[in-house]
């Protein structure tokens, strides 16, 4: 992606396979107030083989990406990767305030247990929309092929990286979820694919300014390309960061 960066240090120390690692991951949402909110984030650990979605084609072909659009629903998509990759492991990373939701400013993180899983993809809702979301297009590389941890990993979010997954028409009177008063049950069905909602969907961001989201905040500012919107980390877990060897640079490669 092209304002999407996935950067690479490097720890000194005793190499430690994938096998017996725990890694810690955590999301901020870096918008100051009154920006936009994501939900709850989908994680999922797997061989490289899981494909999550392609851009420019519909959503209806990867089973979970229009009920995360939509409705922050990844049961869906839960049960897709449960089926493609049953050694995989599947995580929830929620903010443990008063709502699971990452509102500007909050953040959360959570340990996993990667069970010899080298790569991670990700998938969490733009709140409020129609259907758009945030997901790896290209699984993230978290171990080299000989086992070494590639990190600490940042995956920076921007304005420039969020899609609309084409499912139902961008219509802020029609069917948005999350915001105060709307019925996130209706909607006009789009039939479209899955592409990026900038620069062509400008207006559209810029209509919620004003509106009240269902959990209280208002919007007050939209966002462009070259918004920053958050921030994921992934660092191995305390307890074996001592152990974590040479990291090799890797990288984002494309499942399949």
């Amino acid at each position: 992606m092209r304002y999407q960066s996935v950067m690479y240090a490097v720890l000194a120390g005793t190499a430690l396979s994938a096998s017996a690692q725990q890694i810690n991951v955590s999301f901020e949402n870096t918008q100051d107030a009154g920006g936009f909110t994501f939900s709850p984030f989908w994680l999922g650990l797997s061989d490289g083989s899981f494909n999550l979605f392609d851009s420019g084609a519909m959503a209806s072909s990867f089973d979970g990406i229009e009920q995360i659009a939509e409705l922050a629903n990844g049961d869906a998509l839960s049960a897709r990767f449960g089926g493609a990759q049953p050694g995989g492991v599947q995580a929830t990373l929620a903010e443990g305030g008063a709502h699971p939701t990452f509102e500007p400013g909050e953040a959360a993180s959570m340990s996993i247990n990667t069970m010899g899983n080298r790569y991670l993809d990700y998938a969490a809702m733009v709140v409020p929309s129609n259907d758009m979301f945030v997901g790896s297009l290209a699984s993230v590389e978290l171990f080299d092929a000989m086992g070494h941890f590639n990190g600490p990993i940042t995956i920076d979010i921007f304005g420039s990286t969020v899609w609309d997954a084409g499912t139902e028409v961008n219509d802020p009177s029609d069917g948005v979820a999350f915001i105060d008063g709307s019925d996130a049950t209706l909607g006009t069905d789009e039939n479209g694919v899955i592409a990026l909602i900038l620069p062509g969907g400008q207006s559209y961001l810029d209509s919620f300014v004003g509106m009240t989201t269902a959990t209280g905040p208002v919007i007050t500012q939209s966002f462009g390309e070259q918004t920053h919107l958050g921030r994921i980390t992934i660092t191995p877990a305390p307890a074996s960061a001592a152990l974590i060897g040479f990291g090799l640079l890797g990288a984002a490669r494309r499942r399949r």
